[in-house]
């Protein structure tokens, strides 16, 4: 068995890559509409710009925002450069969650050219917005 599932990864393009707890852009870009996609970001840092069709539930507000997601779905949590969704996926993960945090954050998605919302919209670096 252990040589089909590493038959079947090493088969896999790296556009997929997800190795149980960071899957690449390309691939959330693929199953966009699929899974949940959250943004753990502040409200600051959606305003300026964020994915589209993903739910804002900031890292402070995860525990009890946890309730409006559906728990038979994958989640797909992203942050700016994935050090806060990755600690979110793993806090998901270890209550029974199928999660995973997007590598490289919203830095590594704009990075690969996919489009932010609102049109126009930056990936904010919250020490550079008011109030931080």
């Amino acid at each position: 068995m252990a040589k089909t599932d590493t038959a079947a990864q090493e088969a896999e393009p790296e556009s997929v890559a997800d190795d149980g707890a960071a899957i690449a852009p390309e691939a959330v870009a693929e199953l966009q509409g699929a899974v949940e996609l959250v943004d753990v970001r502040t409200d600051e840092e959606y305003t300026a710009g964020h994915i589209d069709g993903a739910r804002h539930i900031p890292l402070e507000r995860l525990q009890e925002g946890a309730a409006e997601l559906d728990r038979s779905r994958r989640l797909v949590l992203y942050c700016r450069s994935g050090d806060r969704s990755g600690m979110a996926a793993e806090a998901f993960r270890a209550s029974g969650w199928d999660a995973v945090s997007m590598a490289g954050g919203l830095m590594a998605w704009a990075e690969a050219g996919r489009p932010l919302e609102p049109e126009g919209g930056v990936v904010a670096d919250r020490k550079h917005l008011p109030g931080h």
